[in-house]
């Protein structure tokens, strides 16, 4: 007996459905400092570099850039010197499930997209991921929000928050120093690290985009960490719905939500949008038989 195959929103869907093709590229000998600049102005996470002849040659991450301000080297230092060579990619043709797999197996938080002729056309990342889930749980006719607004009596058994968070996160107190948190997010592969007081109470957040712009501004790594936080600290509940956590990180763009238990109100987890993506199933139980419609 043939043992049944298990789908999910992400089932017959291909990279194509989910990319974005717009690619955002510097010379591989333009400086940190202008990365820098325009990771933020795009409000995105890694940037395409091309060698002398104009081809792609390798990726700068965030993770990169902190990496070379753990290493004190100057704000002035090349993009070569530092980046991923060469690029991970997926090809536009290729299933999401197997490029999503490819992404956890590389512990890379993108890969870019070749077309039929070998080159470069576009680029895949979790939160391109998400979005086409969300899109796909906000036009079911299963939605949450859909059901709420037309008060439809709601049936469907629903995945909650704490269903999928990740247990484990870490935590500096707001003296420790920036050295500190980026050994702490180097060490445990992590985005952000929670600021907490003496009586554990959570003040702020750390996240790569806070270092590298302590980076571009000069700041000592021998300076403490509140002097970089963001606060207040984005939570949400551990029994809010996996479709509504999903929105308010869309929507207020943020990546990621510390997770708060109900009972006591403590934080006991992080909710990020890479674990929405690996998640799969949108946000009902109702998607385990694949309902999304797009035109391949």
């Amino acid at each position: 007996m043939d043992t049944p195959i298990s789908k999910n929103t992400l089932s017959d869907v291909f990279v194509k459905n989910a990319m974005r093709r717009k690619i955002t590229t510097l010379p591989q000998n333009s400086s940190i400092d202008f990365s820098i600049n325009t990771l933020i102005k795009h409000k995105i996470n890694g940037v395409l570099t091309l060698d002398d002849s104009g081809k792609p040659s390798g990726v700068v991450s965030k993770t990169d850039i902190i990496g070379a301000y753990y290493a004190t080297l100057p704000i002035d230092t090349p993009l070569e010197h530092i980046m991923a060579s060469p690029p991970l990619v997926c090809s536009i043709d290729d299933r999401l499930e197997d490029a999503l797999e490819k992404m956890r197996e590389s512990s890379v938080y993108r890969l870019y997209v070749t077309g039929n002729e070998g080159t470069i056309v576009g680029s895949l990342a979790y939160p391109d991921i998400v979005g086409l889930l969300y899109r796909s749980c906000y036009e079911c006719a299963y939605s949450h929000f859909r059901n709420a607004i037309e008060g439809a009596v709601d049936t469907v058994k629903r995945l909650n928050v704490k269903d999928v968070v990740a247990l484990e996160y870490k935590t500096v107190s707001p003296t420790d120093t920036l050295f500190k948190v980026m050994e702490e997010l180097s060490a445990y592969r992590i985005g952000a690290i929670l600021v907490t007081d003496d009586n554990n109470f959570p003040i702020g957040v750390i996240s790569k985009t806070d270092l590298i712009l302590a980076y571009k501004h000069g700041i000592e790594q021998e300076s403490q960490a509140f002097l970089i936080m963001t606060s207040p600290v984005q939570t949400c509940n551990a029994d809010d719905l996996l479709e509504t956590a999903v929105r308010k990180m869309i929507f207020s763009d943020i990546h990621r939500l510390f997770v708060r238990n109900e009972e006591d109100g403590d934080i006991n987890g992080v909710f990020s949008l890479a674990d929405a993506a690996r998640c799969r199933s949108g946000s009902c139980h109702a998607c385990i038989s694949s309902r999304i419609t797009i035109d391949h």
